[in-house]
């Protein structure tokens, strides 16, 4: 759901310019900008600096914290957001100097992903990594409380307020493990299931705001909520998808990836992205407005592939929202030997038949269609025709026997055939086509 516009929080935003960064310094704020609007913040100033190397104390320099603290102040800003992971110290100093709460780029999507969460398993995740990533700045809000101090029931003798904070956090992680353990085994069981019946997995990817969620309800007439903001879907959500030309495919909606995507949300939904792992094929959803970035965006994606071990599987790019370049409908092969390419709208639905072809054809070349009678003395074979192979069309023969015509993967015809001639003599192939 979008965010409620009655806690907005007033917002100094900070985009910094490092050597080697992959993108300029606009382009990065414009992205903070983007994140902040999808944590539900208020943005009343924003801040921009090019640093030759970083400041370990506060990140900035002192001349740049300086004047943030003035822009803080002539605001009445109430945090300050930085679009890069800064250290716990640098956190600390920078929230005495500014005098309000100072949130980096990693709490901010942590935050953001907190917001999104629907499913018990989503929540249990991002619960564990806001947990991982707060385990690291406790001193901060207990600073004042460290001093020995004796105690009844939660605290032990000469045991710290910070510690026993330390204590109940690592409790607290320990059962979230446990239960998010036994909803990924659930996970686990529901794909074993998939995996035991062959039906091929098709995963939409993509960087955060591409269009994989509007994609995935004009494929499906699913319902699942599709904003223009980033992160607007969080939970995997899978829905069976109809072909005419191949076997039924199970289709998935993945979280989107962006930049820098933190280490800890990796980790904790690495269950979640064994969904992609265990894809046949990836539709890779790209926002073919983004000429400036698209290259990027396309490369980050691939890069956290890689990282989850899905960098082999076979891919798709969907060139999406060709509605806000005046791009018509159309297919094409992969720039130096990269995937190949559909471009579409998936709002207005231009290019949808093209996506579903190509997507049939990569399952079409392991189908074979077939006529065959069967004999009437055999009802149990006419059954397993049924269960292994999707029938078109059957009709009966005066003598009793059935004409069938079904489409059927070639490893499951192998072991029909045998068992068609094994039946009876009349039991043979009508016709037979590739």
């Amino acid at each position: 759901m979008p965010p409620s516009t009655t806690t907005r929080q007033r917002v100094v935003v900070v985009a910094v310019e490092l050597p080697g960064a992959d993108m300029g310094v606009q382009d990065d704020l414009a992205e903070a900008l983007e994140l902040t609007r999808a944590a539900g913040g208020e943005v009343v100033d924003t801040l921009t600096c090019r640093r030759s190397q970083i400041d370990p104390a506060l990140f900035i320099g002192r001349g740049k914290a300086a004047e943030l603290a003035e822009r803080v102040g002539a605001t009445c800003a109430e945090l300050v957001i930085f679009n890069q992971p800064l250290s716990p110290s640098q956190e600390r100093n920078l929230e005495r100097l500014l005098q309000c709460p100072v949130v980096d780029r990693i709490g901010l999507i942590l935050d953001i992903f907190a917001r999104r969460a629907r499913s018990h398993e989503g929540k249990l995740q991002v619960e564990l990594a806001q947990l991982r990533h707060l385990s690291t700045r406790l001193v901060r809000g207990w600073t004042h409380l460290e001093r020995q101090k004796g105690g009844i029931g939660l605290r032990g003798p000469g045991e710290s307020q910070l510690e026993t904070d330390r204590r109940l956090l690592r409790v607290r992680l320990r059962q979230l493990e446990a239960r998010l353990g036994r909803a990924v085994g659930q996970r686990i069981n529901s794909r074993r299931q998939r995996t035991r019946s062959e039906t091929p997995t098709v995963a939409l990817v993509g960087y955060t705001n591409s269009g994989k969620s509007t994609l995935f309800n004009a494929l499906t007439s699913a319902e699942v909520f599709a904003a223009d903001l980033l992160f607007a879907t969080l939970d995997s959500t899978l829905r069976r998808l109809e072909l005419p030309q191949c076997e039924p495919l199970v289709l998935v909606d993945t979280v989107g990836f962006v930049r820098n995507l933190p280490h800890e949300l990796v980790a904790a939904f690495r269950s979640t992205l064994e969904e992609v792992r265990s894809a046949s094929l990836l539709l890779h959803v790209v926002d073919s407005a983004r000429d400036d970035q698209r290259a990027l965006m396309v490369q980050q994606v691939n890069g956290v592939l890689e990282e989850i071990g899905a960098g082999d599987i076979p891919q798709i790019e969907v060139m999406n929202k060709i509605d806000l370049t005046d791009g018509v409908p159309r297919r094409s092969a992969g720039e130096a030997g990269g995937p190949p390419r559909v471009w579409l709208s998936a709002r207005g639905g231009e290019g949808i038949d093209l996506l579903r072809d190509a997507v049939g054809e990569q399952f079409a070349e392991g189908v074979s269609h077939q006529r065959w009678h069967l004999p009437r003395c055999d009802g149990r074979l006419r059954a397993h025709v049924f269960r292994v192979a999707k029938v078109r069309h059957e009709h009966f023969d005066p003598d009793g026997g059935w004409q069938v015509e079904f489409d059927v993967r070639r490893r499951e015809l192998g072991q029909l055939e045998p068992l068609l001639a094994a039946a009876a003599t009349d039991a043979r192939p009508a016709a037979e086509s590739g």
